[in-house]
């Protein structure tokens, strides 16, 4: 079952509105732009987030940022070699 929708007028520059369309494919440009902003929503809450851990706990270190996605990488590395190992 789909969720209740409403229908709404927008104003959006031209060029955008047509690249919407154009790569909106068969779910139609209604989808993809309930899309693009469920992902905003997203994006905001995520930022929302962010500001409050970090007015908790202070900012995020360029470092830290750097060893976690290094911990990342080598991760997916070892899955990776895993997975070819299992083959």
């Amino acid at each position: 079952m789909s969720e209740p929708t409403g229908k709404y007028s927008i104003t959006m520059p031209r060029d955008i509105a047509e690249a919407a369309k154009a790569r909106s494919g068969p779910s139609g440009l209604s989808a993809y732009v309930a899309a693009a902003v469920a992902r905003q929503i997203e994006r905001d809450n995520l930022n929302e987030l962010i500001a409050v851990a970090e007015a908790e706990h202070g900012p995020v270190t360029d470092e830290e940022i750097q060893t976690l996605r290094d911990q990342l990488h080598q991760a997916r590395r070892e899955q990776t070699q895993g997975g070819a190992d299992a083959a």
